[in-house]
């Protein structure tokens, strides 16, 4: 067994099952439930923003959300596979053509909202 077969074991062990993570693309509205533990007490919390930025493959997987609170853009970078993310849902499809949506960290209003998957109809992202 090579060193790239010896990792891939291991490593397959703490991936999530097809599942437990849904289907989703680049501009998809999608709320993720992080476990948040604070001293004895362990929490979720959920993190509601629109999905511009999905790399790596495999355990090293990565999702970067951006939602608007308070009229600040706010970004957080989620690993796919940890223990921390409990659950992702989506919650809206949206229409991207672009494999990257670093676009939209400029842009304000209306503007700032993505198509609607059904063509035609638009949603506000924020």
């Amino acid at each position: 067994m090579n060193t790239q077969e010896l990792i891939e074991s291991v490593v397959s062990d703490q991936l999530k099952s097809d599942a437990d993570v849904p289907y989703f693309t680049v501009g998809d509205t999608l709320n993720i439930h992080v476990r948040i533990i604070e001293g004895e007490k362990e929490r979720i919390q959920v993190f509601q923003g629109v999905l511009i930025a999905d790399k790596g493959r495999g355990i090293n997987r990565m999702l970067t959300l951006r939602r608007i609170v308070a009229n600040e853009g706010v970004e957080r970078i989620f690993p796919l596979h940890s223990s921390r993310v409990a659950k992702i849902e989506v919650v809206r499809r949206g229409d991207a053509r672009r494999a990257k949506l670093y676009f939209l960290r400029k842009r304000i209003g209306k503007s700032r909202r993505l198509r609607d998957q059904r063509r035609g109809l638009k949603h506000t992202t924020s």
